[in-house]
């Protein structure tokens, strides 16, 4: 396999964990999302909005943007998790997209990140390689935080070995994936 198909992979597994997560954020009432916990962040509606702002601020990035610190603008620009979902489904779908373009040569391009004072510059495949870091990072604060509520934290770690296939079939179908799509050569 080319380093390309793990990106492929990779994206499709964010965005599948982000699916199942925020399926099960969706049975929290709006003072549980609200509510204070302990975590990097103060409350799961923090938490989740910091990862929604960072895909923002990093897919614009890797799309060749200038979003910069304007992607924080808003410390809780989805105050709802109805909001949340459908932008954070929108980043996702962006983000597949892009690992879906990728090429071993597209992955060694200068990506330019709006620091605001400065310009950072890094290579493609490393700035994916943080994003999907900083993201399993946060999602497993969240969900954290979740097992202190009456939902049940979902499974996020049974993605990738073939038997767990079954596992994963039906959000797969929910976000308009199949099998076929995250492991293309079986």
């Amino acid at each position: 396999m080319h380093a390309t198909e793990y990106f492929r992979a990779m994206a499709r597994n964010n965005a599948w964990a982000n699916h199942r997560l925020l399926a099960a954020c969706n049975g929290l009432s709006q003072a549980e999302f609200e509510a204070g916990r302990s975590g990097f962040f103060p409350s799961i509606r923090h938490t989740l909005n910091h990862t929604l702002t960072v895909d923002w601020y990093y897919v614009d990035a890797l799309e060749g943007g200038r979003l910069g610190a304007t992607a924080w603008a808003a410390e809780i620009p989805c105050p709802t998790m109805a909001a949340l979902s459908r932008e954070q489904s929108a980043v996702d779908r962006r983000l597949i997209a892009l690992c879906d373009g990728l090429t071993e040569t597209r992955l060694a391009v200068p990506v330019t990140l709006d620091r605001g004072d400065r310009d950072q510059v890094e290579r493609a495949d490393r700035v994916l390689l943080h994003l999907f870091q900083h993201q399993i990072h946060h999602r497993g604060q969240a969900h954290a935080m979740l097992s202190a509520t009456p939902v049940a934290p979902p499974q996020l770690d049974e993605y990738v070995l073939a038997d767990e296939a079954p596992l994963r079939v039906r959000d797969l179908a929910a976000l308009g994936l199949s099998e076929d799509d995250v492991w293309p050569d079986g």
